[in-house]
């Protein structure tokens, strides 16, 4: 089985697992800047641990203006709880004056305008594009990158490379489904001290 064959298999399994791939975290619908700020809170956090901060976040402030008015300080109580809070609650408050001052107060939907913004990586960017405005993308999290060395469809070293093989896999229609899946399966099925690379039924399928 090369891995192009490989691919695509994986691919099928994950489609069945996951038919539908709705967006992990808590956001206001349709609303880039709020699924902006949850991408953020998310990096050293867990997705469940944000959806716990998120929601009375939001309902204080849901807009760049909004996060200015409450503050830094404020800002900071309502995200303690989240890994590395001192620092996303300042970039959360210098990210808002940059859209105000500079893109009319929107999220911008290119990834040299998001890239430039306080706190947002390429990651980051990756999965507002792909989430918030459709735009093909693979963000590469630990999870992807454990489970495309696993089955062997990428030897890259790190996220970068292995952003860059997946990318070279599956056409661009099929990856904002696809780092969602995989995701999905990573934490579900294809845990990294629940596997062993031959315990999951995709591990059974493309490593034995």
């Amino acid at each position: 089985m090369n891995r192009q064959e490989r691919a695509d298999i994986i691919f099928k399994h994950l489609a069945k697992f996951y038919p539908q791939t709705p967006i992990p975290l808590k956001h206001k619908d349709k609303d880039p800047f709020t699924l902006l700020i949850a991408v953020l809170l998310s990096a050293q956090c867990t997705d469940v641990r944000v959806n716990l901060v998120t929601p009375q976040l939001f309902a204080q402030a849901d807009t760049p203006e909004k996060m200015l008015q409450l503050g830094e300080k404020k800002i900071l109580k309502l995200i303690r709880t989240c890994g590395l809070a001192p620092t996303k609650a300042k970039n959360i408050i210098l990210l808002s004056q940059r859209l105000l001052s500079e893109y009319q107060g929107k999220v911008p939907s290119d990834f040299e305008s998001l890239e430039s913004l306080a706190g947002v990586g390429h990651k980051t960017a990756s999965v507002v594009m792909a989430q918030a405005f459709g735009i093909p993308a693979m963000p590469v999290d630990t999870h992807i990158h454990r489970l495309a060395k696993r089955w062997k469809l990428s030897k890259g070293k790190n996220v970068i490379q292995t952003e860059k093989d997946l990318k070279k896999l599956y056409s661009k229609n099929k990856w904002n489904s696809l780092h969602l899946r995989m995701v999905f399966y990573g934490r579900e099925y294809c845990t990294a001290r629940g596997c062993d690379g031959k315990t999951c039924l995709i591990c059974q399928k493309v490593n034995n």
